[in-house]
């Protein structure tokens, strides 16, 4: 079973989507990495993006965001409700699968450092990676937010980072990094503009003013719902369920005379959280998950010939841009096989170590592949979401031609992602073929026309999505990068070929 670890930074920026657009770019540039969500709030002017992968993959991923946020955030410049002390604010690491908190503390320092060393943003730590008590809670690292913290690090040793100098980065300021436990970012909204209320509620539910142990929250005003915001983290919903925290916010405003108007969760939320509420409000007895259909469905499982009977379906997903990814999932995997069939036969012990290395490289390459049949899907309906927006007024003619500029560039990553990885694969599989079992040297081969498959259908992809693009300047780069990734995966492809040919005989 594969090592998850569950990365969730947040961002100081939440009215560009142009922004947080190349910072997702630069997540997913990285093999391995399966984006789960993304929020932004504009009132907060802040950003979640949730994203999981194998250890190394989610480090990699995780720098890269924070490198793309130091480059296009300024904080001088910044406003926002929420508090922060970062372009990145907060890089939180969560242990999912196969990983332990130890683990991922020791990944989360590892992270810190390098952030620090190359990009000279001081860097603290926080919650189980936390080096002093004080610092295992998030509020008090950001007391005094980023004016504040600017003055105070070069004055006051106990405001001094755990990696880098006492002198904050001077538009991407400080960020934090930890590891914690998967956290629900659960808001209440109430019928009032009386930001007082929030801010006396938020006080009675949070542990630091003698409320609810797991329980972290702040008021605010939501300006663009003309109403006031419980903002709640909560830190471990085991322990504090998420009824009760409502309840008790509910109960509160009832003493104002105030109701509850909505609630919302951001990002991602552990399905157990939301099974615990139903049960409590229904007062259902022996409740299981497992009555819960659509649990039981994912535990069947999807054959690969319900995959090929949904292609062959009137839907027009999955198509032409998922077969491409599949492909490459394919010759991936064949490639694979022929380091597994070299490892440690007779003959090649001498190339055994390089085999194992190569596998490693390819191991995630070949779950990106997978991701991608999926993502492509998704992007297509969201262009066909796009193109069933009203078209009445010249206003909504406008907005439906701007949605379906955007969704089209997102239709144009995920093949151009594919592309990416297909080069990711050819080079680094030379010595596969040059020095892979003979006896599966074929097998070799087929991968290189799957990969070429991949390459070409992706290719395609790209192509009929860029002429609906009112971008200029994407729809340049995006082909620019199109035709230098055919050129060096072709130009392997053709050395590589010959090579096959040769060792079969």
């Amino acid at each position: 079973m594969a090592r998850i670890v569950e990365c969730v930074p947040n961002f100081s920026e939440g009215r560009r989507p142009e922004v947080i657009d190349k910072i997702v770019s630069a997540i997913q540039s990285v093999s391995g990495i399966t984006l789960l969500d993304r929020e932004m709030n504009a009132d907060h002017n802040r950003a979640v993006i949730t994203f999981v992968g194998e250890p190394e993959a989610v480090i990699e991923a995780a720098f890269r965001s924070v490198k793309t946020a130091a480059e296009l955030i300024d904080l001088r410049t910044h406003q926002g409700e929420h508090p922060r002390i970062g372009a990145t604010d907060v890089v939180p690491l969560v242990p999912i699968s196969n990983v332990t908190t130890e683990e991922c503390v020791e990944f989360a320092r590892r992270l810190g450092k390098r952030i620090s060393d190359e990009l000279n943003i001081p860097v603290y730590l926080y919650e189980a990676a936390a080096t002093r008590p004080e610092r295992q809670d998030l509020a008090n690292i950001r007391k005094g937010e980023f004016e504040g913290l600017r003055e105070e690090i070069k004055t006051n040793p106990e405001r001094a980072p755990d990696f880098g100098k006492p002198e904050l980065h001077p538009s991407a300021g400080a960020t934090v990094v930890g590891v914690r436990f998967p956290l629900i970012a659960y808001n209440i909204n109430l019928a009032t503009s009386d930001k007082r209320i929030a801010d006396n509620i938020a006080k009675a539910i949070r542990f630091r003013n003698g409320g609810f142990r797991y329980v972290k929250a702040l008021g605010f005003e939501i300006k663009e719902k003309n109403c006031v915001q419980v903002s709640i983290n909560m830190t471990n919903y085991q322990a504090t369920p998420l009824y009760r925290v409502f309840e008790n916010v509910k109960r509160e405003a009832e003493r104002y005379g105030v109701m509850v108007k909505e609630s919302e969760i951001v990002g991602l939320v552990p399905q157990q959280a939301l099974i615990d509420t139903a049960v409590n409000y229904l007062q259902l007895w022996g409740f299981s998950p497992n009555q819960i259909l659509e649990n039981r469905l994912v535990q069947t499982g999807k054959s690969l010939a319900d995959f090929i009977s949904d292609v062959a379906s009137s839907s027009p997903t999955p198509g032409g841009g998922s077969c491409s990814a599949l492909a490459g999932a394919i010759g991936t995997a064949l490639l694979i096989m022929v380091c597994n069939l070299t490892i440690g036969k007779k003959g090649y012990e001498a190339v055994s170590e390089s085999m194992a290395r190569i596998k490693e490289q390819l191991e995630p390459i070949k779950n990106r592949f997978y991701n991608l049949i999926t993502e492509d899907a998704e992007a297509f309906n969201s262009v066909m979401q796009a193109y069933k927006l009203p078209k009445a007024t010249e206003q909504e003619k406008a907005k439906r031609l701007e949605a379906i500029s955007e969704a089209n560039k997102k239709a144009t990553e995920v093949p151009l992602a594919t592309m990416q990885n297909v080069l990711d694969t050819l080079s680094i599989c030379q010595p596969i073929v040059e020095k892979g079992n003979k006896n599966s040297i074929s097998d070799a081969g087929v991968a290189l026309y799957f990969l070429e498959t991949a390459l070409n259908g992706a290719r395609l992809n790209v192509l009929i999505n860029l002429p609906s693009i009112a971008d200029e300047h994407f729809v340049k780069e995006k082909k620019e990068i199109m035709v230098f990734l055919v050129q060096k995966a072709k130009a392997i492809i053709g050395q590589l070929i010959p090579i096959v040919e040769s060792r079969i005989g």
